[in-house]
């Protein structure tokens, strides 16, 4: 199981050509890929994406870095403008009667004072770039994804001892559930004694007593809770990427204990359900990390 928050970066270089990628993921329902590259490569983001799709990373948001060095002697191109330089020569000669005193510009002044000199950044050898961009790209993957393992590991537990309250406080409403119909007879005749009824049909109290217990009857209820628990417990032990699933089984688990705490009348099961109901929301803000 991973987390969804992890951080990788790896590096590859070759014939005095180096790149670095950087991978920063957090929590996102989907894969969503976010590309920052240098100018003039934009032609690596099929590539990277490429790998990303490709790989065990199926759900966040990641931001790419891309840094690139290029340190070969034909990765920048000289130009020299001749015509400029021709007539920035022309007045230079024809300052000079104005300037005799002074000593005559250097080739390097007159080449940087004329903007004849031109560097640019030659163009780069594509498919060099993309196969060290695809190299460092595994690289960082393998980083990011054992940072995210790791992290999915400390949630896997952080989970199961959430589960574990949930089934304490599912077998507390269990062991109760039975004795709400027995203590609201208690009451009942206890009610009718104070006001000193004493002709009282026992059918009719058995009757009321009965459609109570009709009323707060949440045996179905746990038995799904119970279900739903069981496969929580087991997509966590064998699902590689169950953020979905557990996603979806919270939210069954959470209906079937608002269903409980809307039928039991009774205090010691409502606050059992509203301990249930703060623990699964828990579990779901923990989910949300869960790839």
């Amino acid at each position: 199981m991973q987390s969804m928050t992890g951080y990788g970066r790896g590096t590859a270089h070759r014939d005095g050509r180096e790149i670095t990628v950087e991978l920063k993921s957090v929590n996102h329902r989907y894969l969503d890929l976010a590309f920052r590259l240098p100018k003039g490569l934009t032609f690596l983001e099929d590539t990277l994406r490429t790998c990303l799709q490709q790989s065990q990373v199926k759900r966040g948001h990641v931001d790419v870095f891309v840094s690139y060095a290029n340190t070969r002697q034909d990765a920048q191109k000289l130009t020299v403008d001749h015509t400029l330089l021709a007539g920035f020569q022309e007045a230079i000669k024809k300052a000079g009667k104005l300037l005799g005193g002074y000593r005559k510009a250097s080739m390097a002044e007159v080449m940087t004072l004329s903007g004849a000199l031109t560097v640019t950044q030659a163009d780069e050898d594509v498919e060099a770039v993309r196969g060290l961009a695809a190299q460092a790209t595994q690289a960082a993957l393998e980083a990011l994804i054992s940072m995210r393992s790791r992290e999915g590991d400390n949630l896997r537990e952080d989970l199961r001892n959430h589960l574990k309250t949930v089934v304490t406080l599912r077998e507390e409403i269990a062991q109760r559930a039975p004795t709400v119909p027995v203590e609201y007879r208690k009451r009942l005749e206890n009610r009718l004694n104070e006001w000193q009824i004493n002709d009282v049909d026992p059918q009719r109290i058995a009757q009321e007593v009965a459609l109570m217990a009709d009323r707060c009857a949440i045996d179905e209820e746990l038995s799904r809770l119970q279900s739903h628990i069981d496969q929580f417990e087991t997509i966590l032990t064998e699902e590689a990427q169950p953020g979905k699933k557990l996603d979806f089984l919270l939210q069954e688990m959470n209906r079937e204990v608002n269903t409980i705490g809307s039928k039991a009348s009774d205090a010691r099961i409502a606050k059992a359900v509203v301990d249930a109901k703060c623990t699964l929301e828990k579990l779901r803000e923990q989910v949300q990390n869960v790839a």
